[in-house]
């Protein structure tokens, strides 16, 4: 989703003194920005711009994996945020794409998943809802494209200005993502690709 960018104070501030400065601020996205940081996703499953391990890939449709959701983690959320929500999507896949994961109603003092999530329980601990995936399965399901050119995969967390969403456990992944782009205050994202 795109967002509003801004010039905060710091930018006319030292906008005659540096222009590097002023580029930084107006790239900034405005919802984006928390004491001076953007909104920022990391995972020790995966890096930016690099390959799905093992642990994630899917356990079925031709790929043997044990199909365990990312760990994640992520810092400097905007204000206001009152709840997060999480999609895997993979862009590649022919017609409108394929939907990996979609998890809503996170708390917003959760800034955190540990890798398995999806299928250890962890995620109704605290509330949370997951979609029907592409795969027709409730939850995660992980990367297993057609032989050929590896896919990217986009895992993104919102920050959303609501502390639930009115959805049910199981919905379709494509009905989430309608709910999280309309309350999103910002996001955050990862891309890694995989093929076979």
């Amino acid at each position: 989703m795109r967002t509003p960018y801004a010039f905060g104070p710091s930018c006319f501030r030292h906008a005659f003194a540096l222009a590097g400065v002023v580029m930084t601020c107006v790239m900034m996205p405005a919802a984006l920005s928390h004491a001076g940081e953007n909104f920022r996703l990391s995972s020790p499953s995966f890096v930016e711009g690099g390959t799905v391990g093992p642990s994630q890939i899917f356990n079925d449709a031709g790929c043997n994996g044990p199909n365990h959701s990312p760990g994640l983690m992520w810092r400097n959320a905007p204000a206001g945020t009152r709840s997060f929500a999480i999609t895997i999507f993979d862009r590649d896949a022919p017609g409108r794409g394929w939907w990996h994961w979609a998890v809503a109603n996170i708390p917003a003092n959760v800034t955190s998943l540990p890798e398995n999530a999806s299928a250890s329980g962890e995620l109704r601990k605290f509330g949370a809802i997951e979609a029907r995936n592409d795969f027709n399965v409730d939850g995660y399901g992980g990367p297993c494209p057609p032989p050929g050119n590896p896919h990217r995969y986009v895992v993104t967390v919102y920050a959303l200005r609501v502390e639930t969403l009115p959805l049910a456990q199981g919905r379709p992944a494509a009905l989430f993502d309608r709910e999280i782009s309309g309350l999103s205050l910002g996001s955050a994202q990862i891309t890694v690709t995989y093929g076979r």
